[in-house]
């Protein structure tokens, strides 16, 4: 008999396992209201921990600015932490530390963000801090700050490009990539010419545009009382006027139809290639499989340009892949960089083959789940914060902003679960055609 009842734990306990791995759906619960002047705001409750996060996207990005007039979105990213008509200058960075805080900002193509991480009872502190810089900050953004701040992005720019070993690919690319006038065609940190040539007014008028509640989404997302959060963002944001209406952006048409080749030197030790293609923007169909074909390609040793090139034929240095998801568009990459003595039309080579083997088929079972995992756990890790540049309160903005539907995790991490393998292929074949993309060399030389 107890040998019997052993054996039935034994077998229930084997069981137990594979009902915990049955996938189940994901829900972030959310609240989310509009104040009278357009400010969206999202509330997330998660006490696990008594910590917050204010996470502001402002819907600007370097792809809303205009020929002449670049890196403006992220000339704001510094001007924005630089005081304001009632916080002094360096008051923010200081009585964030103060409070035990962490905060920073991001520029993309597409947006810009703001985040805060801080302890739930300093809650009101930062949503005073982010409704003082939205309502304002003109009122301290005088010329010789807008100066200053310029000086700093063209150091970093200086540091981050022109003195940086491959830092010019990526401008070239862009221009490769898209037609002149295109809002991806110029790089987010800009030119140096247009930082140098705008002027304060200039960037007063760009601020007025784009940095309008209308144009804003607020999450606040953690240790918080929904009513208490609702009562203190209409506190404080309230008073802050609506701003005009921003236009849409009209891109042109893009005109990649045959194989754009260019080399530049750098000073560099090692020759390196990059290939690019357009692909489908950010949550479209093919954008997921592409995601996938990129992991299968170079993300780990165990990945097929990884292994070839790197391991098995030991003639590049190192490779990855990605596909970089956009909202007008996005782009696939990938770059290797070659061993000392070997050519860039050899890496070329293997590429080519690798990709033409990837979409022929057929794939490795195995293969496939391994990269599927790989993204479902980048997903769940993302999730188990609250703040910072990938947790859920950045996430629900991010989703709000691109669908409409803050609680879109579930959706998401179905696109990776539904795909198989003809779906990969497919994508392969469609959007990453060998007669259709961009060829940029680096190669060593003075300058």
């Amino acid at each position: 008999m107890r040998r019997s009842i052993l054996a039935l734990f034994v077998a229930l306990a084997a069981l137990a396992p594979l009902q915990a791995q049955a996938p189940r759906a994901l829900s972030v619960p959310y609240a989310e209201f509009t104040l009278a002047n357009g400010l969206h705001v999202i509330l997330h409750r998660d006490a696990s921990v008594p910590t917050v996060a204010v996470n502001v996207w402002y819907h600007v990005g370097s792809g809303h600015e205009r020929p002449g007039r670049t890196g403006f979105a992220h000339l704001f990213e510094h001007l924005m932490f630089e005081g304001s008509k009632h916080v002094p200058e360096g008051a923010f960075d200081e009585w964030l530390e103060a409070a035990g805080a962490n905060n920073n900002g991001s520029t993309s193509s597409d947006r810009t963000n703001y985040i805060i991480d801080l302890p739930s009872n300093a809650l009101e502190l930062a949503l005073f801090l982010e409704s003082d810089r939205m309502g304002y900050l003109l009122d301290t953004m005088s010329p010789a700050v807008v100066d200053g701040q310029r000086d700093v992005v063209k150091n970093e720019r200086r540091q981050g490009v022109e003195n940086a070993p491959y830092g010019q690919a990526f401008i070239e690319l862009g221009t490769m990539l898209y037609p002149e006038g295109h809002p991806y065609s110029w790089p987010t940190i800009g030119y140096m010419e247009d930082l140098t040539a705008a002027s304060h007014q200039d960037v007063v008028d760009f601020f007025r545009m784009y940095y309008a509640p209308n144009n804003a989404s607020l999450v606040i997302a953690g240790d918080i009382d929904l009513d208490e959060a609702r009562r203190l963002v209409e506190k404080w944001f309230s008073e802050i006027p609506r701003g005009a209406p921003v236009p849409p952006i009209a891109p042109p048409a893009l005109t990649l139809t045959d194989v754009a080749r260019k080399t530049i030197t750098d000073r560099v030790q090692l020759p390196r290639v990059y290939l690019a293609w357009h692909t489908p923007a950010q949550y479209a169909p093919g954008d997921a499989a592409l995601d996938l074909a990129a992991n299968l390609l170079a993300s780990g040793k165990n990945s097929r340009l990884y292994k070839r090139l790197v391991y098995d034929m030991q003639i590049a240095q190192d490779v990855f892949a990605f596909q970089q998801s956009q909202a007008l568009g996005s782009v696939f990459l990938v770059v290797a960089t070659a061993r000392p003595g070997q050519s860039l039309a050899r890496l070329q080579e293997v590429i080519d083959e690798e990709i033409a083997r990837l979409a022929a088929g057929p794939l490795d079972p195995r293969e496939l789940e391994r990269a599927r995992t790989q993204i479902e756990a980048s997903f769940y890790r993302s999730m188990e914060r609250v703040g910072g540049f990938s947790g859920k309160a950045n996430q629900l903005n991010q989703y709000y902003v691109a669908t409409g539907m803050p609680d879109f995790f579930e959706e998401d991490l179905s696109r990776y679960r539904a795909i198989a393998p003809n779906d990969i292929q497919s994508a392969v074949s469609a959007y990453l055609p060998r007669g259709r993309r961009v060829e940029l060399s680096v190669v060593p030389g003075d300058q």
